[in-house]
């Protein structure tokens, strides 16, 4: 394996490594901010952050590129999380983590369909299936399935807002520009079409900055800001130059394993056979995702 390909698995794997974790810090400001607000400040911080490290200015750029920039933003910031957010609020977590693992399908196809990617092969889809049924055994260890079509269809809708950023961002990374400057705009964007909605449903009463004197939300809000969205973009961006877009993209099947670790570590809580097997499913569901036939490589 090339050195930057390896690069690129071990981005991947942090990303996915943190985001496993930030269900907690979403869902205790979700009992103090709106998802628009949540959406709004994490983002915020993590555009002020990426300036204050990088603070070049990007070369001129053309409609064209503005366009990508754009679509990239209101895809995979804007519609994404606020999908995302509003799905846990009308559907369970367990849901949420299952739905949302079905983005590397969409991904593969819009790849093959608009980037000019190898049609997915038998065992890219025989890896979705394993993984899928991992992640549901995770998910439903010691629950019951219970369908919620409102928040299960908006899952739905963030899993492919998410394969349609992993698209912009792929063709984004040809452009030449610098990886922090290509994220920050990808972030300016996503505000610029957060903003209207915000300033007309939620600050009419003020910003509220008082609720950061609570040392969890400040917390979970730096967490989210700088550690989820500033510095996970940034890897999960250099991952899709390295990878492409399939590749990265099956790495999502490992947040439910994340997930589980965490609970594990930090919540004192067992894993049982049921969880095993699904961790061992979902691994092996990936390591399929991954392979490519002979002679067959994404382009990238």
């Amino acid at each position: 394996m090339e050195k930057r390909q390896l690069q690129g698995h071990i981005a991947a794997a942090v990303c996915v490594c943190t985001w496993g974790v930030t269900f907690v810090a979403v869902v205790h400001l979700l009992q103090h901010f709106s998802p628009f607000e949540v959406l709004f400040f994490r983002f915020g911080l993590a555009t002020l952050a990426l300036y204050l490290v990088y603070p070049k200015r990007m070369r001129k750029t053309t409609r064209r590129e503005e366009l990508l920039f754009a679509g990239a933003g209101l895809a995979g910031v804007t519609l994404y999380f606020l999908a995302q957010d509003f799905a846990l609020l009308n559907t369970s977590a367990s849901n949420v983590g299952v739905i949302v693992a079905v983005s590397p399908v969409f991904t593969g196809l819009l790849t093959w369909r608009f980037l000019g990617g190898g049609r997915p092969t038998r065992s890219f889809f025989a890896g979705f299936l394993l993984a899928i049924c991992g992640i549901g055994l995770i998910s439903f260890a010691g629950s019951q399935l219970e369908l919620h079509p409102i928040g299960d269809l908006l899952a739905v809708s963030a899993a492919l807002c998410w394969a349609v950023y992993c698209i912009f961002t792929k063709k984004i990374s040809g452009l030449g520009h610098h990886i922090i400057q290509t994220t920050r705009r990808i972030f300016l964007y996503g505000l610029v079409f957060l903003l209207p909605v915000l300033i007309a449903m939620e600050l009419q009463t003020g910003l509220g900055l008082e609720r950061f004197l609570i040392p969890t939300n400040l917390g979970a809000m730096l967490f989210l800001g700088l550690g989820a969205s500033a510095s996970c973009f940034l890897l999960w961006n250099f991952s899709l130059k390295q990878l492409g877009p399939v590749k990265t993209s099956a790495y999502i099947y490992l947040v439910p394993l994340v997930t589980v670790a965490a609970s594990v570590l930090f919540l004192g809580e067992r894993v049982t056979w049921t969880s095993a097997a699904g961790i061992a499913l979902t691994l092996v569901g990936l390591v399929l995702s991954n392979r490519a036939p002979r002679g067959q490589t994404e382009k990238v």
